[in-house]
């Protein structure tokens, strides 16, 4: 291994979480303090990508480079995180490098774990199967719905935790609207089996996507998970998790897999994650302050924590500045009074020109920013969706703004 480079504060993970607190922590005068390790040169703003599967923005509006987003003074290694400690103040990278901190972020986010369902990694580079979160298979999204011209098409949700939630219901309600347009949606079935017990997880806007179900005629297959994809067949294999039937055999015609999402190995591997019991792999945080519950010099955000919030980019943008503010107090002895309510935010695209937009925190209160009723589709929000939310992530959010 080579020597070891020493930074004040390190942050794990250039996603919103890492360049949200890196701006914050910049603009607060601790550039010169400050290092981010990230491998990718490319940044996604990954929120955009169920309507890039729709092919309503192109891929490329997605992203950005990784190096205009550092903020000016930050150091970046270009490599990734392979082992940390907690207990050594350690962080090793890929090369051999070594780092260590006096502070340490992580906001690693998660990964797709394609191994997870048998036949997966052969099924989605299979032209009638794709994924809108990942970026290699989101752009054929479109094509292969619209190839779809008869037959069955299944949307699928796996055991959460899962980030941005809703973008699997939105995709399939775009893909209803997609065959009315070609004139063809009679002549397919639509189907959304989830391993979730219903829609969506609070009344009051479960009331109004099944109402948005119903309508376009999709059935609903809950209580359902996904095991195996048999390719060469197109057939899925489920689970009935609340029976424990045996297994049921599905043809389909597209299939939109979504295997489950946990954090990287490294997080998993490491003394900073839950080493047994519920919330196993987890980065361990107090979720009022973002705070480690075991490591005092160490907070972490976003999808990889056990916060019990959702995993969205609004979740990081509530998130951020709390954990900012309890670092900085923690860095001078102080203690901060800020907390985070778990608010998070998912714009459920309904089809083209409509979203629900769901706010909400812990426990699944309810938490509006507008002062009428949000449980209803609303043009109004469609243009939030597009034009507003991509502009405040660039120009706000990653600039430490917002």
């Amino acid at each position: 291994m080579t020597m070891a480079s020493h930074h004040k504060i390190l942050i794990v993970g250039g996603g919103t979480g890492g360049i949200c607190v890196a701006a914050r922590l910049a603009k607060a005068g601790l550039a010169a303090d400050i290092a981010v390790v990230e491998p990718c040169q490319t940044h996604y703003y990954q929120p955009l990508w169920t309507l890039v599967g729709a092919g309503i923005f192109s891929f490329e509006e997605s992203a950005r480079p990784m190096k205009r987003l550092i903020p000016e003074g930050v150091i970046w290694h270009q490599d990734a995180a392979l082992k940390i400690s907690g207990e050594q103040k350690v962080v090793v990278l890929a090369s051999s490098k070594i780092l260590t901190y006096d502070w340490l972020v992580l906001a690693p986010g998660v990964e797709l774990d394609w191994d997870a369902i048998t036949g997966a990694r052969d099924a989605i580079n299979r032209p009638n199967v794709s994924c809108i979160y990942a970026p290699d298979y989101v752009v054929k999204t479109k094509s292969a719905i619209e190839s779809a011209k008869n037959g069955r098409l299944i949307f699928t949700f796996p055991p959460p935790p899962v980030k941005c939630a809703g973008a699997p219901q939105k995709i399939m309600y775009l893909a209803d609207e997609i065959l009315r347009k070609k004139g063809n949606r009679e002549q397919v079935e639509i189907q959304y089996r989830s391993a979730l017990g219903g829609v969506f997880g609070i009344p009051v806007f479960a009331e109004v996507l099944n109402k948005v179900i119903q309508r376009k005629g999709i059935k609903t297959f809950y209580n359902q998970k996904l095991v195996e994809v048999r390719p060469t067949e197109n057939i899925a294999v489920f689970a009935d998790l609340a029976t424990g039937k045996d297994l049921e055999l599905v043809s389909y015609d597209y299939l939109h897999l979504i295997p489950p999402m946990h954090p990287p190995l490294m997080i998993r591997d490491s003394d900073v994650s839950i080493a047994a019991g519920p919330g196993k792999g987890w980065i361990d945080v107090d979720p009022f302050t973002l705070r480690h519950q075991r490591w005092s010099n160490i907070f972490a955000l976003g999808d990889a924590c056990n916060a019990p919030n959702a995993k969205t980019g609004a979740a990081i943008r509530k998130q951020a500045p709390v954990l900012v503010d309890h670092l900085l107090q923690a860095m001078t002895g102080g203690q901060s009074k800020k907390i985070y309510d778990g608010y998070a935010s998912c714009p459920l695209v309904t089809g083209f020109g409509k979203v629900v937009l769901a706010e909400f925190g812990y426990d699944g209160k309810v938490m509006p920013s507008f002062p009428w009723n949000q449980a209803k589709e609303s043009r109004l929000m469609w243009w939030l969706k597009t034009l507003i939310l991509p502009r405040l992530y660039w120009y706000l959010m990653l600039r430490g703004r917002a």
